[in-house]
């Protein structure tokens, strides 16, 4: 009887420290949130708007929210953009052109605060849809979209999955 008695309270016991441990746990999980990434100056975002059939000519660059939300819009200029996006806009920033020509809207998702230089194709229209559809545009989602929806050459494949990173701003191998 002394023994199961002694059994039940070591028991307790360390149920106890278990349940201390991951009430410790949660509140230390709650205490580091993921940081929030914005550009704390303004900075201006820039590069290629091209379809199939090479460099769209025309039309225009809207930087939203994922609310969809405008933060600023750029002319397209024989296929260039350059979009000024102000001090203090969280990320991630979606990238959307559009014409009067064409029907057809690209994207691309801005979700580092370090790069300054995106393409908006068909590519990274593709690969934002596929991170939006796994629950939003993250490092991870993008990366994992990528994966999933650019050609990757044989060459550039391992055992183990990328050699390097597979893509520039996820819009293709460069």
């Amino acid at each position: 009887m002394n023994r199961t008695v002694l059994f039940m309270v070591a028991l307790a016991t360390v149920g106890c420290f278990a349940l201390t441990g991951c009430e410790q746990e949660q509140k230390t999980a709650k205490a580091n949130p993921v940081a929030v990434k914005k550009y704390t100056q303004t900075t201006t975002l820039e590069g290629v708007v091209s379809n199939n059939e090479g460099l769209v000519k025309s039309g225009r660059v809207e930087a939203t929210d994922e609310s969809g939300r405008l933060i600023a819009h750029a002319v397209v200029d024989n296929g260039y953009y350059s979009v000024e996006i102000p001090a203090n806009t969280v990320l991630p920033i979606v990238l959307t052109f559009s014409s009067e020509l064409n029907s057809e809207k690209l994207v691309a998702a801005v979700i580092h605060n370090t790069i300054t230089k995106y393409e908006i194709n068909p590519a990274t229209t593709a690969i934002a849809k596929a991170a939006k559809a796994m629950g939003g545009y993250t490092h991870d989602h993008m990366i994992r979209a990528a994966a999933d929806t650019v050609h990757t050459p044989d060459a550039n494949k391992t055992t183990s999955g990328w050699r390097g990173d597979p893509t520039t701003q996820y819009g293709g191998w460069h």
